[in-house]
């Protein structure tokens, strides 16, 4: 069943807990691609200097984070890759969540030929949990790109999320979250979520 508005309503921590387990669904090119949510962090504006929205920094790129609950913020970064944010809480309160790592459900031939072009069954071990382990990666694998930002995941026909498998706190991980050194105090937030001994969680 899909997610509605009222799941997407709260803050970016709780949602960033509530994500894990959930499926991503994107339809594309005839192909009903599904992935399981392992891996989150949350970014909240009002104090996190690792959030594109800081210090409640709007330009047409950051506008998404302001936007309404549920709704998609793909931004692009190094030149090379996308990555997909789930907006959370209130409207104008600029926070987000990252989604870190999907484990693939179905369709992964289709997903192979966008990740690697090379069918499933040419992959090694390594390709296969490289396949949806990383923002990048999972972006290239579920071709979600810049066309998919500011979509609705409440209203959308082709990409939402269904609701999924429900985890415990006791198999949710906490972390720091990565690739934000930058951030000074914000960098040794405990923002980063996964699911404990999943396998196509990113590192």
């Amino acid at each position: 069943m899909r997610l509605t508005k009222d799941f997407y309503d709260k803050d970016a921590l709780l949602l960033s807990k509530d994500l894990l387990g959930k499926i991503l669904v994107h339809k594309v090119d005839g192909h009903i691609l599904k992935g399981k949510i392992v891996e989150t962090e949350a970014y909240i504006g009002a104090l996190d200097k690792a959030s594109h929205a800081y210090n409640n920094r709007r330009t047409e790129r950051t506008a998404p984070l302001f936007g309404p609950a549920g709704i998609s913020y793909v931004f692009f970064i190094y030149g090379m890759y996308n990555c997909f944010n789930i907006i959370s809480g209130k409207e104008n309160e600029g926070e987000g969540v990252l989604i870190r790592a999907l484990e693939p459900v179905n369709d992964l031939e289709y997903m192979s030929l966008l990740r690697y072009k090379k069918s499933y069954s040419e992959l090694k071990k390594a390709q296969i949990k490289n396949l949806t382990n990383g923002p990048g990666k999972l972006c290239i694998a579920m071709s979600i790109n810049k066309t998919n930002n500011w979509e609705d995941l409440t209203t959308s026909e082709d990409f939402y999320l269904e609701g999924g498998e429900e985890i415990s706190l006791t198999d949710i991980v906490d972390s720091k979250r990565i690739g934000i050194d930058y951030a000074e105090e914000a960098r040794d937030f405990l923002w980063r979520f996964h699911i404990k001994d999943n396998p196509y969680v990113s590192k």
